[in-house]
């Protein structure tokens, strides 16, 4: 009788455990189902974009991306929100979360160089590429677009340049400002503002690429150090490793340098 009620107990402890072997197995294959959130940069937009859809063919792991300023984005990361990874458009913002251990170790990726432009849709009669700095004191140009320099580096960028070349308190009064150098460059792309200050990699999109532009001189401004970190919270970290692998191989590097970015280490190129 004794040896039946240790079989019977035998047999509940088992099935117990295949019970929860399978609810961890579901739970397993749920997570790696669910889709990899990131948090990027405005200026990624579209280079991410194809970034991730080339992983998502290759792996079949689903990105799903909030585009963004990198200040708004670090100070919601601060607070906890749900994202996996996190691309800044400065790397000061990923180098303070893991300062403050909200990172994962070893994960800062510095993946990328971005440049600045100036933009003019391409029916202006202004000639850019000629007058150059000189083009924003054209009176037709009553508004400049930038992103909002207090949390968006293409807008701190853009206001440094403009003042080493000496025109900041020229123009001034015309800066309005985006909440991203994406909404920045929308307000330039729609006719809202006549000219902008933008980010190559935008102003090299489908929408924008037939305008006219000028690189503004790299020596004008702080090199635009683009870094990404996988966060201490994220749901599948394995999986975050994976895509940031991946933007860093020589397929997204192409992807990345086809939108103007320049590699770190690498020279910077003048387009």
């Amino acid at each position: 009788m004794k040896a039946l009620k240790n079989s019977r107990r035998h047999f509940a402890i088992l099935a117990i455990a295949t019970v929860f072997l399978g609810l961890i197995s579901g739970l397993r294959a749920q997570q790696s189902q669910e889709p990899l959130r990131v948090a990027a940069a405005a200026d990624l937009q579209f280079a991410l974009k194809e970034i991730a859809s080339q992983y998502e063919r290759q792996t079949g792991r689903k990105v799903e991306i909030t585009f963004g300023s990198s200040g708004n984005f670090f100070a919601q990361l601060q607070n906890g929100a749900p994202f996996d990874a996190f691309f800044s458009a400065d790397i000061q913002y990923p180098t303070r979360l893991q300062q403050s251990n909200l990172t994962e170790p070893n994960s800062l990726l510095k993946y990328a160089v971005g440049r600045l432009v100036v933009w003019i849709p391409a029916d202006s009669k202004i000639n850019l590429i000629e007058r150059k700095w000189d083009a924003l004191l054209d009176p037709t140009v009553q508004k400049i677009a930038i992103a909002n320099p207090e949390h968006a580096p293409y807008g701190r960028a853009a206001v440094e340049a403009l003042k080493r070349a000496g025109i900041y308190d020229k123009v001034q009064p015309k800066l309005v400002y985006g909440e991203n150098i994406s909404q920045a460059a929308q307000f330039v792309q729609s006719g809202n503002a006549p000219a902008g200050i933008i980010a190559l990699s935008l102003a090299l999109s489908p929408a924008m690429k037939t305008g006219q532009r000028w690189g503004v001189p790299v020596d004008q401004y702080a090199p635009i150090e683009q870094a990404a970190v996988i966060l201490k919270t994220a749901r599948d970290k394995d999986a975050a490793r994976a895509f940031l692998a991946f933007v860093s191989s020589d397929a997204g590097e192409r992807t990345l340098g086809s939108y103007g970015f320049a590699i770190p280490n690498r020279a910077v190129s003048a387009k």
